[in-house]
């Protein structure tokens, strides 16, 4: 791929690195990282897929925040309680799905049960272990909140028309980097 003064890029790329270049310079984001072809490809994926992740995030965050008052981490939190057994998690086990430490997420709910999304539960088998628990309401901001989600993913795809074709393979392709 030749370099090109340009900021943007007009075209997508067939790699999964320089896909997520794309995507990022496509959105009016400044670039944050360009792919540099010469450096170790490990490092570059790396910095790629952060700052990939990092434009997605305030995209969502700016979408939700403005439209239902959460971010993407909270309605993150708020997907994966609805999502649990009786609409209820561990305050470790919500760390596993959102990728916070147990004190982070504890942190993070605080607000969400201040406004009545969440609320607090005692563990059936273990007294001792606090479960948090989706309200009626948190279902409701879950659902509306789902619907701006997929608008704004929506809004971001049309801007990559070839990406949206291998959502399922780039889907596939990351979720193999869980570990």
């Amino acid at each position: 791929m030749a370099e090109s003064s340009r900021s943007t890029t007009h075209f997508l790329p067939q790699t999964p690195q320089l896909i997520i270049e794309y995507c990022m310079s496509s959105h009016g984001y400044s670039m944050l990282y360009r792919m540099n072809t010469t450096t170790n490809e490990n490092l570059d994926f790396a910095l790629a897929v952060a700052a990939a992740w990092n434009s997605l995030e305030r995209r969502l965050d700016g979408s939700l925040g403005s439209i239902r008052g959460v971010s993407f981490l909270e309605y993150r939190l708020l997907r994966a309680l609805s999502g649990a057994p009786n609409s209820q998690a561990s305050r470790i086990d919500l760390s596993r799905s959102v990728g916070l430490t147990a004190s982070g997420v504890t942190r993070a709910l605080r607000p969400l049960e201040k406004i009545g999304l969440v609320s607090t539960v005692k563990s059936e088998r273990d007294a001792r272990l606090a479960m948090a628990k989706l309200t009626p309401a948190g279902h409701q901001l879950v659902s509306d909140a789902s619907s701006v989600v997929n608008d704004t993913m929506t809004a971001i795809l049309e801007r990559a028309p070839k990406l949206s074709g291998k959502l399922s393979s780039v889907s596939k392709l990351l979720s193999s980097l869980h570990f």
